[in-house]
């Protein structure tokens, strides 16, 4: 699947859940799970709930690379 070739508009500092971050690249959870375990994609783990997160960076960083 492909990712949107419109720039994503996330803030760079600010943490988007996994829902929010296939929303926003226009791909699905699969495809996403399959980007961040090649380390394509940085996420990061909220302490409490151990939960993936991405940063706008990373986002914005990932987007770059593959349009």
């Amino acid at each position: 699947m492909a990712v949107t070739s419109n720039k994503p508009e996330v803030v760079a500092t600010s943490r988007y859940s996994i829902n929010e971050t296939c929303a926003i690249l226009g791909i699905t959870r699969k495809t996403l799970a399959k980007y961040t375990t090649a380390g394509q994609i940085e996420c990061g783990f909220r302490k409490a709930t151990l939960r993936k997160f991405y940063t706008g960076l990373s986002i914005l960083k990932f987007w770059m690379a593959a349009v």
